[in-house]
């Protein structure tokens, strides 16, 4: 039987939540791969949304616009420490509220892209189960949220370890997670990945 995006969407978020286990303190304070933000603001931005109505949802969007709610919700929960981002972490395991849309479909992709986000910053590697990152690679190039569209435009993206590729052109080869972690803008990814359409993919992330 298929898993369900929620289903995938829980999963991941409770290997994340044993992984955040073995942090030490230093690691919370550590920089993840998004820019300005430490593993700490990471695991507070994934939970943030997670009690929000559609009251609490529109006075973010009043705070920071669709650019910044996203800094508003972290610096909302600035002040919980690790344990208890962990807590709250581990009592929403099930998504709810906006992660919830699209049928679990935000929790899953976001999910899966903060955990290698802090995972690749701290050096602490992982297989991401091949069923979950194939899902997830089929959700990204479409996401107009996420950008990949423009990165990705004129090549052939191929995973060379589960069954997934995608467009036409000079070919972008590697891991389906680097190859994921580069359709979400991040630049780490590229030492994983080979092929001719490679330079202009890294031209298209910038510096």
């Amino acid at each position: 039987m298929t898993a369900t995006l929620i289903t995938m969407a829980r999963a991941e978020r409770a290997d994340l939540a044993e992984f955040l286990d073995t942090l030490a303190p230093q690691d919370w304070e550590a920089r993840s791969l998004c820019t300005r933000w430490t593993v700490k603001d990471v695991v507070a931005h994934m939970i943030s949304y997670e009690e929000l109505g559609a009251p609490g949802l529109l006075k973010r969007f009043a705070k920071g616009w669709i650019v910044r709610a996203n800094q508003v919700g972290v610096d909302e929960f600035s002040d919980l420490s690790p344990q208890q981002l962990l807590e709250f972490l581990r009592n929403h395991l099930q998504p709810r509220g906006l992660t919830a849309g699209f049928g679990g479909m935000i929790a899953l992709v976001d999910g899966t892209i903060h955990h290698q986000d802090i995972r690749r910053a701290l050096g602490r590697p992982r297989i991401v189960p091949a069923d979950r990152l194939e899902r997830v690679l089929g959700l990204v190039p479409g996401n107009p949220r996420l950008g990949a569209g423009r990165r990705i435009r004129g090549l052939r993206l191929r995973a060379n370890d589960v069954d997934w590729a995608h467009g036409r052109g000079p070919e972008v080869t590697g891991p389906g997670e680097a190859l994921l972690m580069a359709m979400s803008g991040r630049r780490a990814a590229l030492a994983d990945l080979d092929g001719a359409g490679r330079p202009t993919l890294a031209g298209r992330l910038g510096r």
